[in-house]
């Protein structure tokens, strides 16, 4: 489940020619500086990697596995093509970096002198974006079984917020890394949370969202939402009539608004100054918990999300949407099977993030613009998906995308045995919560030009 646990596998692909550029390479004077700033934000204690890249005695025993996945960059993880899209977060070493880490190993790897450490990064414990101004727990801690299907858990929580709340950054945490696979936090507004749902249990909940989904394209597997193997199908979702998507049931992402996530790679929720996401007060918080029974034992966690506030009047309401198709259906033993969805834009907006979400088939992902003028252009191309890293892309500058245009999602699918991930190359496969179904997702994080930001007396 540890999706930095890559450093731990060989790889096939690794260069073995060695590098040695003369001078002599140790690591306090050389690579810590680019460790530092470029890994160990994953790679410390308290987080999924598996050693810290914080001391040199942590380091050392991992020389070799470090050399074949900076030489075939399969670390830092970085999958979108590099000639499309400029990104902020952008954790491509450089050559000049690549060259002096393998020159390092190449040389035997040696520490150096003390004096030439630079000083250890400050992180505050338990959370990357810094201290939390409000921390939300689970309302309860929940306990899993031992064995059986994964598990997909909700559990609502009311904050209490008496006011609009603005959050400047946000971070979901798991409580239990061995069996959390991903988190979502949703914002569900007042409008739709109501007064009797704001007193349903975890359990009410469940049963409100089995009864819905009853005469729809969805059903209910345990705890899971998987589709109907006989629902009609869409690959291209752009055509799917809307008498059907009417008919779909689906009752997930129309819960709420997206706070937060996590999952393994994926990015905290960090926007400028002025860029924010609102809570709006009565709002309630829902928790969506992905859980696995990897760890083979009985086990509990108390997951959270954490938020700091906006400290500077909000100028900018950050916006979140799935572009998604439900209805898709991969054949059994197809390699390249393609799956497409659209979003017709209706205000003049400006892209902030993107982020694609497939399971273990997804093979690739691309967003693309298709302008009223005609003009197509790719705005993210992934063309080889690694569910182990759920990237999220920030844009260095925010993207203007006009009213009327069209946001094309296009993925292709290997459902073939050349698939080492692939669960089950002779099954036809289906849209579903359980990672041995596929889901199809282009998460977009948002700003609407023009829209109105009523002057607030911000958090303090």
């Amino acid at each position: 489940m540890l999706a930095a646990a890559l450093f731990l596998l060989p790889s096939s692909s690794a260069k073995t020619s060695k590098t040695n550029p003369g001078k002599a390479v140790t690591f306090s004077k050389d690579v810590a500086p680019i460790f530092y700033k470029n890994c160990a934000e994953c790679h410390r204690p308290g987080e999924a990697a598996p050693f810290s890249a914080l001391a040199y005695k942590d380091v050392r025993p991992w020389a070799k596995s470090i050399r074949e996945k900076v030489l075939d960059r399969t670390m830092p993880p970085w999958q979108a093509d590099p000639h499309v899209g400029e990104w902020a977060n952008d954790r491509r070493l450089s050559k000049q970096d690549i060259d002096t880490v393998i020159a390092w190993i190449d040389q035997g790897a040696k520490e150096g002198e003390a004096k030439d450490l630079p000083p250890t990064p400050k992180y505050n414990e338990g959370w990357v974006i810094g201290k939390p101004d409000i921390v939300i727990p689970m309302p309860e801690r929940f306990t899993l079984e031992a064995s059986g299907p994964d598990e997909y858990q909700y559990f609502q929580v009311d904050p209490g917020f008496k006011e609009d709340v603005y959050v400047q950054m946000a971070e979901a945490r798991p409580g239990n890394r061995k069996i959390v696979h991903h988190i979502i936090a949703f914002i569900v507004p007042p409008s739709k949370n109501g007064p009797e749902m704001a007193k349903m249990s975890r359990e009410e909940i469940q049963k409100m969202r089995a009864k819905m989904e009853k005469d729809s394209i969805f059903y209910r597997d345990g705890f899971l939402s998987r589709v109907k193997m006989d629902a009609p199908v869409f690959d291209d979702g752009c055509s799917i009539p809307t008498e059907i998507t009417k008919r779909s049931g689906r009752s997930s992402e129309e819960s709420g608004t997206l706070l937060c996530g996590y999952a393994p790679g994926m990015n905290q929720g960090i926007w400028e100054p002025g860029m924010v996401k609102k809570i709006p007060a009565g709002s309630k918080i829902m928790f969506q918990l992905h859980y696995s029974k990897a760890a083979g034992s009985v086990q509990t966690d108390l997951s959270s999300i954490g938020l700091v506030l906006a400290k500077t009047p909000p100028q900018k309401l950050l916006q979140t949407r799935p572009v998604s198709n439900n209805y898709f259906k991969i054949p059994a033993g197809a390699d390249n099977h393609k799956v497409t969805a659209c979003w017709k834009v209706e205000d003049d907006i400006h892209i902030v993030t993107l982020m694609p979400h497939l399971h273990l088939r997804g093979k690739s992902q691309k967003i693309e613009a298709i302008y009223p003028d005609g003009r197509k252009e790719a705005l993210l191309d992934v063309p080889n998906y690694d569910f182990s890293w759920q990237t999220v892309y920030y844009y260095k500058k925010p993207v203007a995308i006009p009213k009327g245009t069209t946001i094309l999602v296009t993925t292709t699918f290997d459902n073939s045995s050349k698939n080492k991930f692939n669960p089950d190359p002779t099954k036809a496969v289906r849209w579903g919560d359980p990672t041995y179904d596929e889901m199809m997702i282009g998460w977009i994080d948002y700003t609407v030009d023009n829209q109105a930001v009523k002057s607030v007396a911000i958090n303090k």
